[in-house]
């Protein structure tokens, strides 16, 4: 019998990770389950069912405990109530410890109470002593397994949520964003953006990652249309290519002794062999 595997999320815009749902049957699209996760038990909402899994990961898929009780998710808002208080203790025993260049960003407490996670962030690439920093939480938050967790720039953005660098209300990354892409600086120039920092970079200080949103639509578009720099014949004459407007599929040429004028693709005498050449 194939197991059906669910996707469960922590969080309303949380990266969805995958369990076999072998034994609790019948789960549905928004149902609340209990699995045993990295930071202890936690509870999540499934938020797709896969009836074809393709290959399972190695070790295999791991396996929800069971559908959520009522009283699973009082236990976990009771839990979560505390979590202020956390947060407010961390601050202020960072500064007391000097701490220089770290930032408390969040904390968690699994559903159950037994373990407690606090995120914190690092101006420098030098590794924080945090050892008296975690025993002091150990002692305050006692019964609790305390584990601190460094996060990077883009993770702390998505935390702290707030306007985005294009005035949007609220960041993408906390907004839809349940992953984070792979962004380079060719995507910015395959869609002819400005190369200029306040242009290309977010919140957090990385890449946008509006940046891949459009990136293979210009990127396929611009596959059919003549380099930078390339002899190209057109209905004024043969001229060079000065530009491209990929998605209206325009080539702006500059012809000898007649200047510059813009074509479509539909005007232009060339291969889709001379333009992989270019």
């Amino acid at each position: 019998m194939t197991s059906t595997i669910v996707g469960v999320r922590f969080n309303p815009i949380g990266k969805i990770y995958h369990f076999d749902s072998g034994k609790t049957s019948d789960l549905t699209v928004n149902d609340y389950v209990v699995v045993e996760t990295s930071r202890g038990k936690q509870l999540g909402q499934v938020a797709q069912i896969i009836n074809e899994p393709g290959i399972p990961p190695e070790g295999g898929w791991k396996s929800i405990e069971r559908r959520a009780t009522p009283r699973d998710l009082v236990t976990r808002q009771s839990w979560q109530n505390k979590e202020p208080e956390v947060l407010d203790f961390a601050r202020n025993r960072a500064r007391e410890l000097r701490l220089a260049g770290v930032k408390i960003i969040t904390s968690e407490f699994s559903f159950d109470g037994s373990r407690l996670t606090v995120f914190f962030s690092t101006e420098t690439e030098e590794k924080a002593d945090l050892k008296s920093l975690r025993q002091d939480l150990q002692r305050r938050f006692s019964p609790s397994q305390v584990d601190l967790r460094q996060i990077g720039p883009r993770d702390v953005a998505k935390n702290l949520c707030g306007i985005g660098a294009c005035g949007l209300e609220k960041r993408c990354c906390c907004q839809f964003l349940s992953e984070f892409s792979s962004i380079s600086i060719r995507m910015a120039k395959e869609q002819g953006i400005s190369l200029t920092p306040g242009e290309i970079t977010g919140m957090c200080g990385r890449l946008r990652c509006c940046l891949s949103y459009e990136f293979q639509q210009y990127s396929e578009a611009r596959s059919h249309l003549p380099k930078r720099n390339k002899e190209i014949k057109t209905p004024a004459g043969t001229g060079k290519v000065i530009d491209v407007r990929p998605l209206q599929e325009m080539v702006q040429v500059d012809i000898p002794e007649v200047g510059y004028r813009e074509f479509h693709i539909t005007e232009l005498d060339f291969s889709p062999q001379e333009v992989k050449k270019a």
